[in-house]
């Protein structure tokens, strides 16, 4: 995991596509919520937000 992240950040700076962290960051936390809302007692609330 480590290698791809370091990977992906040469691609990153070679290519100058900064401008693909936001998004990439915004879809990690997306599904990160997903999970967290899968089985727990937050779900309610984290429905509420969409």
């Amino acid at each position: 995991m480590i290698s791809f992240l370091t990977e992906f950040w040469a691609f990153l700076r070679t290519r100058k596509k900064y401008w693909l962290l936001p998004i990439i960051l915004v879809i990690l936390i997306f599904g990160g919520l997903l999970l967290l809302a899968q089985g727990s007692a937050v779900a309610p609330f984290i429905y509420t937000l969409f």
